[in-house]
């Protein structure tokens, strides 16, 4: 494994750092390396998610788009 030292941790995110570790009973080293793994991790979000936010997008649409509805809407966005 490689080591890495990091300097100059302003005072607040250690403090921050500190109380999530203990919260989650884990070392420094270790919250500092779940933080690091979320960082860089791409977000994978499962198929059922994906399911579900289409499902709450179709409610919340409420009723069928048409073109005059569509283009309104892009135009809103353009101003």
């Amino acid at each position: 494994m490689a080591n890495i030292t990091v300097k100059n941790i302003p005072k607040p995110i250690y403090e921050k750092l500190k109380k999530q570790a203990a919260a989650r009973h884990r070392s420094m080293n270790s919250e500092i390396i779940a933080c690091l793994e979320k960082a860089v991790e791409p977000n994978r979000v499962t198929d059922n998610e994906i399911l579900y936010q289409a499902r709450l997008a179709r409610k919340m649409a409420q009723k069928a788009l048409n073109t005059e509805d569509i283009q309104d809407a892009i135009d809103k966005g353009r101003s």
